[in-house]
């Protein structure tokens, strides 16, 4: 194995988990900063409600991405203090 990869498949399903999680967050934050994009293009140029609608689609879609990816990323993260034996925080 390379050094980047860890040995252990639980540390590896976990290490899959977190970049599954870093591409969720991606999409949900774009999806969010495309909706404002959208916004204020509509905002400023009176535009349609097929604008409205594209604002709202990307606002849902970005919220059912984004919150599973949180989700997993808590989970990975709370996993690896876990396994330090650091405190929960709760």
């Amino acid at each position: 194995m390379t050094e980047n990869q860890p040995e252990d498949p639980i540390l590896r399903s976990r290490e899959r988990a977190r970049s599954l999680a870093n591409l969720g967050k991606r999409c949900g934050y774009g999806c969010f900063g495309a909706a404002v994009i959208v916004f204020l293009f509509h905002y400023y140029i009176e535009g349609s409600s097929v604008l409205t609608s594209i604002t709202v689609a990307l606002l849902i879609i970005g919220s059912l991405i984004l919150a599973p990816a949180i989700i997993l990323g808590y989970a990975a993260n709370a996993a690896d203090r876990e396994d330090q034996g650091l405190p929960h925080g709760h």
